[in-house]
């Protein structure tokens, strides 16, 4: 799917371009992409215009969410078949996402983009092939490909969390020239693609799937046996797995998954707010 190239609002955003007009500016400045670029508006009464396009002063937009321009009026970046998935700003810029109102990205302390950085950084993907198994907003395969990595296979389950790289700025375009055909994105649930994946083809892996009580398959012994037989002697994996309290929980999820890696063929130990491991 092509990449949305319109402009990106939020409450905050386009209550500045009211001020701006009321207060009898020709101009408004500030980023229609979350931060990663700078424009600059022109100001008319009824619309305002950028890069040749014209259009209105949206009323009513809603706090936590994103609109972007539908070719008719500016509409929420958000699905519901089933589950209501949204994209979601941050004070970062780079936004998070939603589902069913709760967020898949950590963004407290720093920039899901951040955060993804130290994470991939525990693989050191420079040069490698790199296992990408649940894609979500693409935020683990943007660090690799501005790390150097050689090749990046991404895989993700949910048609509406591609739709939603589609709009955000910050997600990395498959097809952009820039990328040299480095990452390639397949629309799959990694559960039953990996056993496509050829064997000690790869030479990281980064596994960042939902929580246990929604994907138990990929914390399964099955699983992470498919990935030790993908993954090369030696290779790097992190596995995110989060930090649920053993004491309001009854269970040590990252204790869990470092035993059955161990038990696949990896030595594995936590670090950050999951588990690193190397193939044996």
């Amino acid at each position: 799917m092509p990449h949305y190239t319109g402009p990106l609002l939020t409450r905050d955003i386009a209550h500045a371009l009211r001020i701006a007009r009321d207060r009898g500016d020709g101009t408004w400045e500030g980023s229609l992409d979350l931060g990663r670029t700078q424009a600059e508006v022109g100001l008319g009464a009824e619309a305002w215009r950028w890069r040749d396009a014209a259009y209105p002063y949206p009323e009513g937009l809603k706090d936590r969410t994103l609109y972007h321009w539908d070719g008719e009026d500016f509409a929420p970046i958000s699905r519901y078949a089933g589950s209501l998935i949204k994209l979601v700003p941050t004070e970062w810029g780079v936004p998070t996402f939603e589902i069913d109102g709760i967020k898949m990205l950590p963004t407290s302390k720093e920039s899901p983009l951040d955060d993804a950085r130290r994470k991939v950084a525990l693989v050191e993907p420079r040069g490698k092939t790199v296992l990408d198994t649940c894609g979500g907003l693409g935020y683990f395969a943007a660090c690799c490909l501005a790390a150097g990595a050689a090749r990046i296979q991404s895989f993700e389950k949910n048609e509406d969390v591609l739709w939603l790289r589609t709009l955000n700025p910050w997600s990395p375009d498959p097809d952009a020239p820039e990328h040299g055909g480095r990452l390639q994105l397949a629309h799959a649930d990694i559960s039953q693609a990996i056993v496509r994946v050829a064997e000690a083809s790869v030479d990281a892996v980064l596994h960042d799937p939902p929580r246990f009580g929604i994907a138990g398959e990929l914390y399964s012994q099955a699983f992470y046996d498919q990935l030790a037989r993908v993954l090369r002697r030696g290779g790097q994996l992190f596995h995110y797995t989060g930090t649920p309290n053993k004491l309001t929980s009854g269970r040590d999820v990252p204790g869990e998954v470092a035993k059955r890696l161990e038990k696949a063929g990896f030595k594995a130990k936590r670090a950050l707010d999951g588990v690193v491991a190397q193939r044996r």
